[in-house]
């Protein structure tokens, strides 16, 4: 259960949040930095995260923007998946977040949150690690702006007191072709099967997944597998499926073998679709 008493803290810059971050950790309150918050609440339930203080950064402006120049789109950690939708500046992330649970979870959820929350699925992450996005990343030292397919491997490798501010995708991948898939065993919303989701850029597919293992991802090993146009599509798609970085998962949502059968369909229709494009 969540504690009877959480101290709650709402700073209004950067450096007023990692700086309490700090106070708080050195009196031992087990600070957590809180966005949306729906993943606090639903772990706290489960007996999973129990934080004694809670730092919100809805109240920072850097946290909160949403940019788009002709050189980059900048998205605050705490924008909310409804937001990002209505917006629509970046279409293929439009399409995954678009099925993240029903719009009224949406309007909650925030786009940072789903990002470094412990969930596994966190697909919202799979059309920022396929576009080379950046990541702005807050700390005592000041703030760094660091690729994500340096700093997500499996998760968002934050230290102690790191605080995700906004990423930054550059404007040209915005209007590249695209495709996602949002696979469910069942319901319309809730948590999914497996999703993919697509890029092509310069004649090369970029792909990423979630829900096949434990954590979202992009395998360029299965890039270089998938992309090998001197081969059949069912010998790169089964090429590209011999390079996945885990074994698949095998879980009440969906048998190992199911999964591996959606993997198979997903991976065709991403071929069957963008084959043709020049992106």
């Amino acid at each position: 259960m969540l504690p009877a008493y959480v101290e709650y803290y709402k700073p209004t810059s950067l450096s007023e949040a990692v700086e309490l971050f700090r106070d708080l950790k050195k009196a031992n309150k087990q600070p957590m930095y809180f966005s949306g918050g729906t993943e606090i609440l639903t772990l706290g339930r489960l007996n999973m995260d129990t934080p004694s203080s809670i730092i919100d950064i809805k109240g920072i402006p850097d946290c909160n923007m949403m940019e788009r120049t002709t050189q980059f789109l900048m998205i605050g950690a705490s924008v909310p998946l409804t937001m990002i939708e209505s917006n629509n500046d970046f279409p293929l992330l439009t399409n995954v977040s678009y099925e993240i649970a029903d719009r009224t979870a949406r309007n909650k959820i925030t786009i940072g949150g789903n990002i470094c929350g412990k969930i596994f699925y966190r697909e919202a992450v799979l059309p920022f690690l396929i576009s080379d996005s950046h990541l702005l990343i807050a700390s005592l030292q000041g703030i760094q702006q660091i690729p994500i397919n340096v700093i997500f491997n499996k998760e968002l490798l934050l230290e102690e007191g790191q605080l995700l501010v906004s990423i930054r995708t550059e404007s040209h991948f915005l209007s590249l072709p695209f495709i996602s898939r949002k696979i469910r065993k069942q319901w319309e919303t809730g948590y999914p099967l497996i999703t993919g989701a697509a890029l092509k850029m310069d004649g090369v597919l970029r792909i990423a997944f979630s829900g096949i293992c434990p954590f979202p991802f992009r395998s360029f090993a299965m890039e270089k597998e998938i992309n090998n146009t001197t081969l059949s599509f069912e010998s790169r798609i089964e090429n590209a499926i011999q390079q996945l970085p885990h074994p698949i998962l095998d879980d009440i949502e969906g048998s190992k073998e199911y999964r591996l059968f959606v993997l198979r369909n997903i991976l065709m229709d991403f071929l069957l679709e963008m084959e043709g494009y020049n992106g």
